[in-house]
């Protein structure tokens, strides 16, 4: 038991599970679109996910303790660098107006943890995008709707529609969703300056939001000039879930509950459209 526990704590911790949930998307928007498995994207999008993610997790910590890191950070510090090379590998394969865009996403990941500009452009001498009040959740979710809508679509060369600008913003909803569980988790040890939504609304209030977003979530649905059965119906399933995730995430939850269960759910998206369809 805790060797499994072990060997979880890593696939999490080294963001093998949030790459997982941010391939998912991607290839559910592929499947929306009625396009083929694309190795390419799927594959950048894995392994940007897990560079990224880490460089932003880490790079305080290695910065400053990189002779005594802990031996767990050593080895994902190895992995985020295979991960980096196998990311550039599949960035050559992509079409040079997609990486363009990309490398605008790739610098706010970079100013996201690294600070640049003047301290005095920040509140409270707040020094990163990622420290500045309220902007984290809205930052995360529009990196996440670019590269799981725009990238794969740019990609394979599809216009800018009706049906891509409604889902890309049923993208963004989703996302904020989903990072609802996590700052209401992160309650007791957040920062007041980082005025995520429930410290500056309450959990309850927060939990309101989220069902009415899910419900314009579910409703957008209905915008989209090529809808099928399918689709709806898999909107309708993780529509429900999710809202009860929502309903039952507190700031004392398990360790699990958000960085496990809530990270799967574009997992479990992806697996009930690929299994009604």
């Amino acid at each position: 038991m805790d060797v499994f526990k072990r060997i979880l704590n890593f696939y999490i911790n080294s963001s093998i599970h949030v790459a997982l949930a941010v391939y998912a998307l991607t290839w559910l928007t592929l499947i929306q679109f009625g396009l083929d498995y694309d190795k390419n994207v799927l594959y950048f999008v894995f392994f940007a996910t897990v560079t990224g993610y880490n460089f932003v997790k880490y790079f305080g910590v290695a910065k400053f303790h990189h002779r005594s890191l802990a031996s767990w950070l050593k080895v994902i510090q190895v992995f985020s660098f295979i991960a980096f090379i196998a990311m550039c590998n599949y960035a050559y394969k992509l079409q040079f107006n997609t990486l363009l865009i990309l490398s605008i996403f790739g610098l706010i990941t970079f100013l996201y943890a690294i600070p640049l500009m003047p301290m005095r452009y920040f509140r409270d001498s707040q020094k990163n995008l990622r420290q500045i009040g309220g902007l984290k959740i809205y930052v995360i979710a529009i990196v996440w709707t670019y590269t799981t809508v725009f990238l794969p679509l740019m990609d394979n060369d599809i216009d800018i529609n009706t049906d891509v600008v409604v889902t890309s913003l049923q993208r963004f909803i989703f996302v904020i969703v989903l990072m609802l569980p996590f700052e209401i988790r992160d309650l007791n040890y957040d920062s007041l300056k980082l005025a995520t939504i429930p410290q500056k609304i309450g959990i309850k209030k927060t939990k309101i939001i989220g069902v009415l977003l899910l419900m314009v979530f579910f409703m957008l649905d209905y915008f989209k000039d090529k809808l099928d059965g399918y689709t709806i119906l898999s909107t309708l399933i993780i529509t429900f879930i999710t809202l009860l995730f929502i309903i039952f995430s507190n700031k004392n939850q398990s360790k699990y509950y958000s960085a496990f269960w809530v990270e799967s759910l574009p997992i479990v998206w992806l697996v009930i459209l690929l299994m009604i369809s």
